[in-house]
C-alpha cells in the first residue's frame, strides 16, 4: 500500500491516488457482484457521454477488490458553495444545467428505475398498508428513460482544478427511469444534511429549468423515502418515514 495516497475512507471503502488514477478499495469481503456491477454502471454512463471520470481496471489489491479510475484533480461543488455562500443561487443554478445535462442522455441497458424502486419498497420494513400504497403510487407514475444518477448531491459534482469543468462522481445508484425521481432524491438528500435553504432553492430551480410542476416531484417523494428505508440506518427511519405519511 506505499504507492496509495489516502484521499478518504468510508464503512465499506477507501479512496487512494495513486499517480494519475483514483483506486477505490473496497473493505475484505465486500461482494465481486457489487464491486463488479458498480464497475459496469461507470462504464455504461461513460459510454452515454456524460462527463464521469474514465474506468481504467477492476482489479484486486492484498485479496481486496478494487476500481480504478482516472484522478481528478480540483474540489467537490460542494466545497465551493460552502466557501461562496453568498452565491448558492448562482451554484444551484449550474448545478440544476448538470443534472438535466444527464437527464437528456440515454443508457437503455441500465437498470430499470421502477424495477429497483419497487424491489427496495418491498424489503423497506414499512407496514404492508404503506407498501401496498407506495407501489401503487409507483405504478401510476410515468416510466421513462433517461439517465438518472440516483445520489446527485453537491459533494459528488468534482470540479477540475484550473478549467473548473465539472466531472461526475459515484454512480453505482445509477438508473434508468424517470427524472422528477431523481430530482426527489437529490431534494431528500439535500434535506438529510440540514440544508433546507439550499433544498428548497434547488427543488425551485429545479422546476423552473425542467420545467416541472413541484407537485409532480412532491408526488415522488414518499416513493424514494420509502425505498431509502431498505438500506437505512436505524437513527435515520425516522427521517425517511417522515416523508410516507401522507400515501395513507
Amino acid at each position: 500500500m506505499e504507492q496509495l495516497e489516502l484521499i478518504l475512507r468510508r464503512p465499506n471503502k477507501a479512496l487512494y491516488r495513486r499517480g494519475d488514477e483514483t483506486v477505490k478499495l473496497f473493505v475484505e469481503g465486500w461482494p465481486a457482484a457489487n464491486v463488479l456491477n458498480e464497475a459496469l454502471l461507470q462504464a455504461r454512463v461513460e459510454e452515454a457521454g456524460i462527463p464521469v471520470p474514465k474506468l481504467h481496471e477492476v482489479c484486486k489489491f492484498e485479496g481486496k477488490w478494487a476500481i480504478v479510475l482516472e484522478y481528478i484533480e480540483g474540489e467537490t461543488l460542494a466545497a465551493r458553495m460552502a466557501a461562496e455562500p453568498e452565491r448558492l443561487e448562482a451554484w444551484l443554478t449550474r448545478f440544476v444545467a448538470l443534472q438535466t445535462g444527464v437527464h437528456e442522455k440515454r443508457s437503455p441497458r441500465l437498470p430499470a428505475q421502477r424495477d429497483k424502486l419497487q424491489r427496495k419498497i418491498s424489503a423497506s420494513g414499512l407496514d404492508a398498508t404503506m407498501r401496498y400504497e407506495l407501489h401503487v403510487r409507483l405504478g401510476a407514475m410515468q416510466a421513462h428513460e433517461k439517465v438518472c444518477h440516483g445520489d446527485f448531491v453537491p459533494s459528488n459534482i468534482l470540479l477540475r482544478k484550473g478549467s473548473g469543468e465539472p466531472c461526475i462522481i459515484d454512480w453505482s445508484h445509477a438508473t434508468c427511469g424517470n427524472a422528477a425521481a431523481d430530482a426527489a432524491a437529490s431534494y431528500i438528500a439535500m434535506q438529510k444534511l440540514g440544508e433546507q435553504e439550499a433544498a428548497q432553492a434547488y427543488l425551485r430551480i429545479y422546476c423552473e429549468k425542467s420545467d416541472t410542476a413541484r407537485q409532480y416531484i412532491e408526488k415522488w417523494l414518499p416513493i424514494v423515502a420509502g425505498a431509502a428505508l431498505a438500506t437505512a440506518k436505524p437513527e435515520d427511519r425516522a427521517f425517511y418515514t417522515a416523508f410516507c405519511a401522507d400515501v395513507v
